[in-house]
């Protein structure tokens, strides 16, 4: 027959300690997970660039007449022959004080 052999158990203390640390890092990881995703969206320009594009090919295809104004998601946008250039500027602004983030592009040689 097998002979059982005693093996050395843990505590409850040390089980729950164990149990404490492994939950810990669990949180902590979630959390900073969870603040990259959020920055990855809240940085995104994407669908503001769109718009920037689209309104330029309007522009360029007389289908807006200057100066232009128009709020769009949270942002100002503007659209202004630029002086002594001959090129036209068109530029987003927040309209959120806290960050006031600017975003430029320059249209050359039409009209």
């Amino acid at each position: 027959m097998v002979v059982l052999k005693k093996l050395k158990a843990s505590t409850l203390m040390e089980t729950m300690v164990a149990t404490v640390l492994i939950v810990v890092i669990f949180m902590l990881s979630s959390l900073i997970l969870n603040s990259l995703f959020s920055a990855q969206v809240k940085n995104n320009l994407q669908p503001l660039k769109t718009r920037l594009t689209k309104l330029e090919y309007l522009y360029n295809n007389k289908r807006i007449v200057l100066p232009y104004y128009e709020e769009w998601q949270g942002w100002e946008i503007t659209i202004v022959h630029v002086q002594g250039y001959g090129s036209v500027e068109i530029m987003a602004k927040e309209l959120d004080v806290s960050e006031a983030r600017i975003v430029k592009q320059q249209v050359y040689g039409f009209h």
